[in-house]
């Protein structure tokens, strides 16, 4: 494996992760997921700052493991899924990468648990430029499943910024790409890497944009997976590679 940087259409790297068949789980599209985020909260009481920590962690992971960067640039949406990227950007920073977030709206613009998690990173003092900075790797952190429509305003900024990035590494979905049809309505990211959340999308299968399928552990419990088809199996590592 070539641990450095690749052009994410090339696709030379092979990230080092437990390989599971995708005939062995179930695929699921945007409404699905919904669902499974609606049981997770308010059935099972796992709130979205627990499942964003599995994510920011588990993406961290595969950053690390997969090109073992010096540095990391992460564009961030406003939504759960920017959330998630800044996650990553904290345990990146506290392994020692130099790392910088890039947001969608500004500081002041943002709510919820965004909101906190961009104020952690201010108090690490990672760095919030206003353009997207050249790095070793890039995380695609700006759309998640909840896609409407083409992208519009900084987030389309954002996502042509990565257009000519190499070692793109999405979470959940390539932003811009709809995660129940794989459409792309407007601009939208081609990846290098991919790790989704729960459940693979079925939109995301064999489509370009998506380059290595990862599925990450967010604490789903199999009765939920189970549920909809086939669960994930976890057992030798939170992230595995779907073939």
């Amino acid at each position: 494996m070539d641990g450095g940087p690749c052009n994410s259409r090339v696709m030379t790297i092979v990230p080092p992760f437990p390989t599971i068949p995708g005939s062995s789980v179930a695929w699921i599209d945007e409404q699905q997921m919904i669902e499974v985020d609606r049981v997770m909260i308010d059935d099972l009481g796992i709130v979205l700052l627990q499942m964003m920590e599995n994510a920011g962690r588990n993406l961290a992971r595969v950053v690390l493991d997969t090109y073992r960067p010096q540095t990391v640039a992460v564009a961030a949406g406003s939504g759960g899924n920017g959330g998630g990227g800044m996650v990553a950007a904290r345990h990146l920073a506290n392994a020692g990468v130099s790392v910088s977030v890039t947001t969608s709206r500004a500081t002041e613009d943002l709510t919820g648990v965004p909101a906190i998690q961009l104020e952690i990173l201010r108090k690490m003092n990672v760095p919030h430029p206003a353009e997207l900075e050249a790095a070793d790797v890039t995380i695609d952190a700006v759309i998640g499943y909840s896609l409407r429509g083409a992208p519009t305003g900084r987030s389309a900024e954002l996502i042509t910024a990565m257009a000519s990035r190499s070692a793109v590494v999405a979470l959940d979905t390539p932003s811009g790409l709809n995660v129940s049809t794989g459409g792309t309505p407007g601009v939208a990211t081609s990846a290098a890497v991919t790790m989704t959340l729960a459940l693979p999308k079925t939109g995301l299968a064999d489509h370009p944009a998506v380059g290595h399928l990862l599925l990450a552990d967010i604490s789903v419990p199999r009765t939920v997976t189970d549920a909809l088809g086939g669960a994930p199996d976890f057992s030798a590592s939170s992230v595995v590679r779907v073939i």
